[in-house]
């Protein structure tokens, strides 16, 4: 399914896997035998990649992928509950453990892409949410199943959730617990483009690298600035929009690309 490699790392006993390939890191959730199902160490795991990757300047963007064709991350490990989450004391510190994580995703530097295929469920939606991009594949399907549970999914979540479909597909989704297909993901706005399934790895790269040849800095300025479009005006940091602004009419890679368009070329931006 993956590409050739370079800079291959595992994390958590190898269920989180990282790699670079031309200019695009890979973040693998790597336990199919449990669907990908995420445990307190592969989120600890994924937090050393995703940090590793942000400050590798050779990877211009991330894309996170589930290994196998059953899921992308099926949810919490929940077999680790009896242990882990049994009451709200332990859940609470549970949520400690996993929100820097989940905060570094979140608040990301570098454009992040969910690579989706099979199941996307409970805390697989919470990962997949906090990228920037999803991209699915026609045989995907998704939930929250938090009611069938008996917990909450927490505000982070469902902010998220209700960002991207609004409240009334939020509460539709939260109070059945219901699955749905890819099909109804973009229709709703879950998604952002679902593709054949024996096509997604392939074209989920090739948005990749388009994204990586394009001005990081320019990109960087769209990160900021969308996100704090999404803030109450009394939150927004206009003045890191500015900055931003201004550091890519004085970057070389403006330049560059001025420097492209006259010479009908293709440019080769540095981030710079």
């Amino acid at each position: 399914m993956l590409d050739v490699t370079k800079s291959e790392k595992s994390y958590a006993d190898g269920k989180i896997l990282k790699s670079v390939t031309e200019g695009v890191g890979v973040v693998t959730f790597n336990n199919p035998d449990k669907r990908n199902a995420m445990s307190l160490d592969m989120w600890e795991g994924l937090g050393l990649a995703l940090t590793e990757l942000r400050d590798d300047e050779e990877v211009r963007v991330v894309v996170l992928v589930g290994a196998g064709d059953k899921a992308f991350v099926s949810g919490a490990d929940i077999s680790q509950f009896e242990k882990t989450r049994h009451n709200a004391a332990a859940s609470e510190e549970y949520s400690r453990r996993s929100e820097a994580q989940r905060a570094l995703l979140g608040n990301y530097p570098k454009p992040t892409i969910s690579c989706i295929r099979g199941f996307c469920l409970g805390g697989g939606m919470q990962v997949a949410m906090l990228t920037d991009i999803r991209i699915a594949a026609a045989d995907s399907q998704f939930g929250i199943p938090a009611a069938k549970l008996g917990i909450a999914y927490g505000y982070d979540g469902l902010r998220n959730l209700v960002s991207l479909v609004g409240p009334s597909w939020a509460r539709l989704i939260m109070y059945t617990g219901m699955r749905i297909d890819s099909a109804e993901a973009l229709r709703i706005g879950l998604v952002d483009r679902v593709i054949p399934t024996d096509e997604l790895w392939g074209e989920t790269m090739a948005l990749a690298r388009t994204i990586s040849s394009n001005a990081p800095l320019a990109i960087k300025a769209a990160k900021i600035t969308i996100a704090q479009v999404l803030k109450e005006p009394a939150d927004r940091d206009m003045a890191a929009v500015k900055q931003i602004g201004l550091d890519c009419m004085d970057s070389e890679d403006f330049r560059e690309g001025r420097r492209a368009f006259m010479e009908k070329r293709k440019p080769q931006f540095k981030g710079k």
